[in-house]
């Protein structure tokens, strides 16, 4: 079941509480989408050999210049891989004891005691994971930062598919406009009720490329979700996003 995770993009948005559970993201993807720099990160569950530690949180830690190397590793292989950000390691030995436990509760937990946003670490994410790619619960300071994540992720997946459609992947300019913000917000309240946009079923012709996407609720347990999404994906999807080849444009359709 796990195989199918790369063909579908998952997303269920809790507003109130700042928080979405992706399915279908990897780790190396979500980076990749997020077009800030490069942050530190405190790994809170991890396999990771190479990190440092940091005597306060008697935690281990990722420079952000050592991110990209933390990026070649089998985070699959981890099982659970949660981490916060942080801007500078002077703020992990600010940490008290009532926020240390905070810290831990939400990477064995996955769930926050209090919201999860700390003044000493000025994070803009919590990113808690399970088996990389198959579940994700990532916390957002800002919202317009999960839209611009969400945005880049659609077309991350998109241009993968078109690398595989090209012979070994050699054709490597970028072929899609990126998704503006006001097509994005169109999207993004159903993401409320929980949307599947598979990108096994986009639909390719001379004048346009759609991706569809299908409501199916909330779900924590992922083999539920593509259950939920197998005995839907034959009827008419809730959302198209169109990318309209001649003038370049995106566009949604909501039935």
């Amino acid at each position: 079941m796990k195989n199918e995770i790369r063909d579908v993009l998952y997303i269920h948005l809790q507003p109130a509480e700042r928080f979405a559970i992706f399915s279908g993201v990897t780790f190396r993807e979500f980076v990749y989408s997020y077009e800030g720099p490069l942050p530190n990160l405190l790994l809170l569950k991890h396999g990771y050999d190479d990190g440092e530690f940091n005597r306060n949180t008697l935690l281990d830690f990722v420079p952000n210049e050592d991110v990209e190397k933390l990026l070649k590793d089998n985070v699959y292989g981890y099982g659970d891989f949660c981490w916060i950000d942080f801007e500078e390691e002077a703020g992990l030995d600010e940490l008290n004891g009532q926020e240390i436990a905070e810290l831990l509760y939400i990477g064995h937990c996955k769930t926050h005691l209090r919201p999860p946003f700390f003044g000493k670490l000025n994070n803009q994410f919590v990113y808690l994971a399970h088996d990389d790619g198959w579940f994700n619960k990532v916390y957002f300071r800002n919202h317009d930062v999960l839209t611009q994540v969400f945005g880049n992720l659609l077309m991350l997946k998109l241009e993968s598919l078109r690398l595989e459609r090209n012979w070994l992947g050699l054709k490597k300019k970028r072929e899609y406009p990126e998704i503006p913000f006001e097509v994005l917000q169109r999207i993004i309240p159903l993401t409320s009720e929980g949307v599947v946009f598979s990108f096994q079923d986009v639909q390719h012709s001379r004048t346009k490329i759609e991706i569809p996407g299908w409501i199916i609720g909330d779900y924590i347990n992922m083999d539920d979700m593509m259950d939920g999404f197998n005995d839907l994906k034959n009827k008419r999807p809730k959302a198209l996003i169109v990318l309209h080849r001649k003038t370049k444009e995106w566009s949604v359709i909501l039935n």
